[in-house]
């Protein structure tokens, strides 16, 4: 079974899959702020609710951002923990790309990247971009953003849709990634994804780490 855990926003989820990423079970929430305190009594809750522990986890599955600083923090942790604390593999899937592939009709995925800027990440596009809230209004287009609740009110956007479902394709995604290396990700080296340092930290003198 594969844990999934989705934090790269304030509508996180979680999800339990089969090891080839058929959906077991699901859950997701909004909070507008410490999101990341209520990662570890839903994963219990929800193993709980599907009569399953987490010794019976082999996999975990983490989001990587780009996204909320505190979120992917929390959540990396968690999976770090879960990952060396029952030895089993860790995978990282960017965060944009699970929440486009949860939301097939979607021509975009946003998420905040500062009090009016966003990560944009459009489909068929390799990478995202850092783009400014009034860029952001003044260019909806045709078609759906999925864009957390609290940026999309905040930039007074219409059509849009929540990333609530984007565990679950975190979870799917993993599984492919585990069908060709069973070991998945380096625990010791996994570093969510920045476009650019969180406010009041420096970038690396190898400058900013790369979307990857």
């Amino acid at each position: 079974m594969i844990l999934a855990i989705e934090s790269a926003s304030t509508d996180p989820s979680l999800a339990l899959a089969d090891t080839d990423g058929a959906t077991l079970a699901h859950d997701a929430w909004s909070a507008a702020s410490g999101q990341g305190r209520e990662l570890l009594p839903r994963v219990l809750l929800l193993l709980e609710r599907e009569g399953r522990t987490l010794r019976e986890v082999q996999a975990v599955a983490i989001g990587l951002g780009p996204g909320s600083f505190t979120g992917l923090r929390a959540g990396m942790s968690m999976a770090k923990g879960l990952a060396l604390g029952f030895g089993i593999p860790i995978v990282g899937i960017p965060s944009l790309v699970a929440w486009l592939d949860a939301e097939p009709k979607a021509r975009a995925a946003l998420a905040r990247a500062g009090a009016r800027e966003g990560y944009l990440l459009e489909r068929g596009r390799d990478a995202p971009r850092v783009v400014d809230g009034g860029w952001i209004s003044g260019n909806e287009g045709s078609g759906s953003i999925v864009v957390p609740t609290e940026l999309a009110e905040a930039l007074g956007l219409r059509a849009t849709v929540s990333p609530s479902r984007a565990a679950a394709s975190v979870a799917r995604l993993a599984a492919h990634r585990l069908r060709e290396a069973s070991s998945g990700d380096p625990v010791a080296t996994m570093e969510p994804i920045y476009l650019r340092p969180p406010r009041g930290l420096a970038a690396t003198p190898s400058g900013v780490p790369a979307w990857r």
